[in-house]
Order: structure tokens, then C-alpha cells, then sequence
């Protein structure tokens, strides 16, 4: 946990931008490296898991019956990748012979989030882009969530929630994931906390002239979550989730809300 907060931390640093960048580049099928199938599967599910959609709001929807609302906000993000993994340890090791940064075992993510509740009808759309720091792993996604229930001051909201995520900046890779999870939420006073569970399918491509025997993998993962609204000011809420699957991630979310 102390290595996530860090580097949340560093995405408000302004000098952590000056840190030189860290590629993911798929190393030779070849000795010295040797990197497999299994390698490529191991590698396509966790970079997978951690440009997944994080939901970070609620199961409420946005919007009200007559008018539409807007949670427009900044995010951080830490990824806790397992390092000590073959496949990571051979993609640090290449980069290391190539002159390059080591992939770090918590991965800073900076987002930009926006999402857009509907008038009338209790269904919210968003977009999310974001960037690894100091890496080359960039991404944006988009979701629809519909509140099967709005809830209400005695009862709990209900959603089912649809989001893409497509990954962009790594040159050896085409990777994107598709999800589908369901949540609840309850308000009390100006905390709305929320909890939900669903599956992460993966598609991952390697484009690598270095492996041209590796083949496409298809993954599915399932995930959890687990987090909490805050209502600070009519015009200003924050949003902390914890992601749980086989790479999990922690996460902050300050938002406009109009």
C-alpha cells in the first residue's frame, strides 16, 4: 500500500516528467531471452487487467429526471504488477541491454474522466484517456452504465455497467479489453459508498518482428471492486476504489459536478 500511495503521489509531481521512460518492448524468441507463448499470455493479462475501466462512481446515475449532470475529473491510479514474474523480469532485462528504464512493480497511472448523465432516463455514458507515467503504455475507453434501480433515500441503486479500453503508444502490441460488472450503492449523508463485481475479456495481438511466432491470446478475468463517493460541496465530490483481481489496482478520483 505505501508503494501505491508514492506513486499516486508522483503523478502531482511536476519533476517526475523529467524521469527518463520505460517501453514495453517484446523481447527475441531467441536466447538469451527466450520469450514464449506463455510469456506473451502472462504479459497480455496483466497489461490487460491494468488499462481495464475503473469504474470509480457509484451505481447511482448521474442524471435526474428532468435534468442531465456531468462528473467531469482527474485520476490517479496505481497498478500493482507482479514484477518478479518470467515475463516481466525478461522485458526489464531487454531493456536494460537496450539502454532503457525498467518497468516498476507499481505502475502510476494519470486519467482524465468524463462522464455524462442522461435526463429521463437512468442511463450514464463516459470516456476516460489515460497515461502510465513515464512509460509508453497510454489507453482511452469508454462506457455506458444503466441504473436498473436509482435508489432512494430507504433503498440501494442498482447498475449494469458495458466499457472498452484500448491501448495505444506501445508499438509490439495491439491490446484491448471489453467488460461488463454490476454494482450497489447506498448514500449516507455525503458518503456513497459502492461495491461490484464482473468480467474482463482481453485481446491482445503481438506486431514484434523480434517473436514472429507468437500468436494472439484471448483472455477473461474476473474483478471486483470496492470504493467510496464523497460529496465535499454541491460542485465537488472525491472518489477512492480499490480494484481486486489477479493484478490489482487503487485508485483517487476528484471531480466537478454540475
Amino acid at each position: 500500500m505505501k508503494k501505491v500511495l508514492l506513486s499516486l503521489l508522483l503523478l502531482l509531481v511536476p519533476a517526475a516528467s523529467a524521469l527518463a521512460n520505460a517501453g514495453i518492448t517484446l523481447p527475441p524468441t531467441t536466447p538469451p531471452f527466450n520469450f514464449t507463448q506463455d510469456d506473451f499470455k502472462g504479459l497480455s493479462r496483466e497489461l490487460g487487467l491494468a488499462i481495464s475501466y475503473v469504474p470509480l462512481a457509484p451505481a447511482e446515475p448521474l442524471g435526474g429526471t428532468v435534468l442531465p449532470g456531468f462528473d467531469i475529473g482527474v485520476e490517479a491510479t496505481g497498478v500493482l504488477l507482479n514484477t518478479d514474474n518470467p515475463y516481466w523480469q525478461k522485458i526489464n532485462a531487454f531493456n536494460k541491454s537496450t539502454g532503457s528504464d525498467t518497468i516498476p512493480s507499481t505502475l502510476p497511472e494519470a486519467k482524465v474522466h468524463v462522464q455524462v448523465g442522461l435526463p429521463v432516463i437512468p442511463i450514464d455514458v463516459g470516456f476516460v484517456y489515460g497515461e502510465a507515467q513515464n512509460t509508453d503504455i497510454k489507453f482511452a475507453g469508454g462506457e455506458v452504465k444503466w441504473a436498473i434501480l436509482r435508489g432512494s433515500v430507504a433503498t440501494p441503486a442498482l447498475a449494469l455497467r458495458g466499457a472498452y479500453t484500448k491501448l495505444s503508444g506501445v508499438s509490439d502490441l495491439d491490446l484491448s479489453t471489453a467488460s461488463a460488472d454490476i454494482s450497489i450503492s447506498k448514500g449516507f449523508a455525503v458518503f456513497t459508498p459502492y461495491a461490484g463485481y464482473g468480467m474482463v475479456w482481453i485481446d491482445s495481438k503481438p506486431k514484434s518482428s523480434l517473436n514472429p511466432t507468437l500468436q494472439e491470446e484471448n483472455l477473461y478475468e474476473s474483478k471486483g471492486f470496492l470504493g467510496c463517493k464523497i460529496t465535499f460541496f454541491p460542485l465537488l465530490n472525491m472518489v477512492a476504489e480499490a480494484d481486486f483481481a489477479r493484478v490489482n489496482s487503487y485508485s483517487l478520483r476528484l471531480n466537478l459536478h454540475f
